[in-house]
């Protein structure tokens, strides 16, 4: 297995993760995207205001020190959630897992929740791999295949210890 790490995110990581994140191939798998994948004004500004919430806790992932993907744990309605991203020459070599691993680690709030596109089988995986469990199902429109499609909420329950 490679070396995975997370580290903060800085403004020489804007350009990699702006290109990633127009990935064709990865919006089809993930759906729930931007509306215009190549509007780089709307990323800059939606990184930004992650960016500058002190709610947000985002990373770079890093594989043997190079750029990997990102992922990154927020709040929404009151429930905190992760997310991850990985650039399509890391896929299938167990970065996202060692890179949640890594995230959960870090973010003490419990319940952990996760969504996914019904269909991204390999996310699903990822999040059945650390212990999140299906909680329910809905229909959304998803951006990044131009249709509704199902959404899989996870939850990543607290521990026996109360943590």
């Amino acid at each position: 297995m490679n070396h995975i790490e997370l580290r903060a995110l800085d403004d020489d990581d804007l350009d990699a993760i702006f290109e990633m994140m127009r990935d064709r191939e990865a919006i089809a798998m993930a759906a729930f995207t931007a509306q215009d994948p190549d509007d780089r004004a709307a990323f800059d500004a939606w990184i930004a205001r992650h960016r500058a919430d002190a709610h947000v806790q985002s990373f770079v992932v890093t594989e043997n020190g190079g750029f990997a993907g990102t992922i990154a744990a927020f709040t929404v309605d009151g429930d905190r959630e992760v997310t991850f991203w990985i650039a399509r020459h890391a896929w299938g070599r167990g970065v996202a897992t060692a890179a949640l691993r890594l995230l959960i680690s870090r973010e003490p709030i419990r319940p952990l929740y996760a969504r996914a596109a019904a269909h991204n089988t390999a996310s699903i995986a990822v999040l059945q791999k650390v212990g999140f469990t299906e909680v329910s199902r809905n229909v959304d429109y998803a951006p990044g295949v131009r249709r509704e499609i199902e959404e899989i909420v996870f939850t990543l329950p607290p521990t026996l210890d109360g943590a």
